[in-house]
């Protein structure tokens, strides 16, 4: 899940300010902190809870060991820096772990922890919902028909700064500071060292290994991918769900990117899905994938010559496009000229449904609710968040207490305050990309598959744009083969849609048996 609000947006983080990274040499020997009055944070020797159950995965029943706990990492002087919360799940009775996959899972952000691949996705319980319906408390949870326990052990990862881990400052007893791992480059550092040193303390170096990473979690991956294979561990797959490799193509900021008009070709498939879904097309079409292969030959070839002809279009083309948008987006012509032919997702999800006073949903745009202010040009909030988030919040707060018997007394952040985020890469500044290292990372292993999962409906990371940013990884064309594409009838969260958890858990369990055989 892409942090809430505004978090994300690129042109925000600007505004806070960019930082650099710089290695804490500070030393200092106290390890122990008070969190509450009762509760204790030992970081030489950090709590870990084992408790055992059991889940039926589509009427498998599948055995397991639960680990609840934290890891600690140091500086180059062992003084611990950061503790990193985690959740892992291997199955009972398997002989030789070495043949059993294993799997890392993380959502994204920057700032989210991973409650939502925990609870709505790949544990061995998920949140009961009903998909676009609102679900009142109290929240319960059933067994996951669909957890990925069937052929991977998993660990899920919440990032530093959010879950029950902290940056451990010189305050706390260590000699961490936010400016280590608030950034891209430093984040992607932290789950390195994270992985391997989980593989040293569970032995698991010689398993099959599999990275998973949802929204933000899919730029992480590609830089994670590339620093892990330069340390040695071999990886089998990268998976990733609603993909962003390059900050310039967000439909959400191409305002404050002016010249740079792919934003709105690759956004424009999703709105298209979107005004199908909510039947504000002029002539609805009766299927969906057609219709949205038509869009997208559109959105290559004319919409994107026009938009590149800038002010020397001519004015019939300009009309031409702006019918053709109408037809393939429900908003009015006017509006569309008004536009200069250039709509970014948070106007569209303002103005679709506006004469109705509603707005869509941007992470799932299947959602709908109320504008706060019918007049204004885009939505306060998304209605999918007021969906889920109480739900989600209420119930892994109880899970990992009550089953996990892990965290008691101790606060779990959702979403942590990793502001200013430091969005350089190797110290340069502009738009990040990480495309670069997931091609390097796939050249230097061509055995490295590589899967991408999208939602019809997400207007945060549209699936268009990352089957373009796959298209154009820097890499040999054969290497191409080993990619994979699958599309889903969601949003952003393709695991809130009962049918497509369905299908996204057997295509990924198929890719995963795949990718190591």
């Amino acid at each position: 899940m892409i942090l809430k609000k505004t978090v994300f947006c690129f042109a925000l983080l600007v505004a806070n300010g960019f930082t650099s990274f710089s290695q804490n040499k500070k030393e200092n020997t106290t390890v122990k902190i008070n969190i509450e009055k009762d509760t204790v944070v030992n970081y030489k020797k950090p709590h870990t809870s084992v408790t055992e159950n059991s889940v039926s995965v589509e009427g498998k029943r599948i055995n397991y060991k639960a680990v609840a706990g934290m890891l600690i990492l140091k500086n180059k002087v062992d003084s611990p820096t950061l503790s990193m919360s985690y959740v892992a799940y291997f199955q009972s009775d398997v002989r030789d772990a070495s043949t059993r996959p294993l799997t890392f899972i993380y959502n994204g952000g920057p700032g989210s922890s991973t409650i939502w691949l925990h609870m709505g996705a790949w544990g061995p319980q998920r949140v009961y919902l009903k998909d676009t319906s609102r679900t009142k408390a109290p929240y319960k949870t059933i067994n996951n028909d669909y957890s990925l326990l069937d052929v991977s052990d998993l660990v899920f990862i919440d990032a530093p700064g959010t879950g029950f881990g902290e940056v451990i400052t010189k305050e706390r007893g260590g000699a961490g500071e936010n400016k280590d791992f608030f950034g891209i480059d430093q984040d992607a550092r932290a789950f390195r060292d994270f992985i391997t040193q989980f593989l040293s303390q569970y032995n698991r170096w010689n398993s099959p290994k599999f990275l998973f990473g949802e929204s933000y979690g899919t730029l992480r991956s590609a830089a994670v991918a590339d620093l892990l294979q330069n340390d040695g561990v071999g990886l089998n797959g990268v998976i990733l769900l609603s993909q962003l490799l390059t900050y310039a193509n967000m439909s959400d900021i191409a305002r404050d990117n002016p010249g740079n008009d792919q934003p709105f070709v690759l956004a424009l498939p999703s709105m298209a899905a979107t005004a199908w879904y909510h039947h504000k097309l002029p002539q609805q079409p009766e299927k969906l994938e057609p219709f949205l292969k038509e869009v997208e030959e559109f959105a290559l070839n004319e919409y994107s010559i026009a938009l590149r002809k800038g002010a020397i279009i001519d004015s019939n083309y300009f009309n031409q496009i702006a019918e053709k948008l109408h037809n393939y987006t429900g908003l009015s012509v006017k509006y569309l000229r008004k536009a200069n032919l250039r709509v970014t997702g948070p106007q569209f999800e303002h103005e679709l449904l506006g004469d109705e006073s509603k707005i869509t949903g941007r992470l799932d745009s299947r959602f709908s609710g109320s504008a706060m202010n019918p007049l204004a040009e885009t939505p306060r909030y998304d209605p999918m968040d007021s969906y889920i988030d109480a739900a989600f919040t209420a119930t892994f707060n109880n899970y990992v207490r009550s089953e996990l018997n892990f965290g008691k007394g101790m606060k779990y952040k959702t979403f942590g305050n990793v502001s200013p985020w430091d969005m350089k890469r190797s110290g340069y500044v502009g738009f990040p990309n990480v495309m670069n290292d997931l091609a390097h990372a796939m050249v230097y292993n061509p055995d490295l598959k590589v899967m991408l999962n999208m939602g019809y409906f997400d207007l945060g990371t549209p699936y268009f744009e990352g089957v373009y940013e796959m298209r154009h990884l820097p890499m040999p064309f054969n290497l191409q083969k080993n990619i994979e594409y699958d599309y889903y009838w969601s949003g952003h969260m393709v695991y809130l849609h009962p049918e497509s958890l369905k299908q996204l858990h057997d295509n990924v369990a198929k890719f995963i048996q795949s990718a190591h055989e």
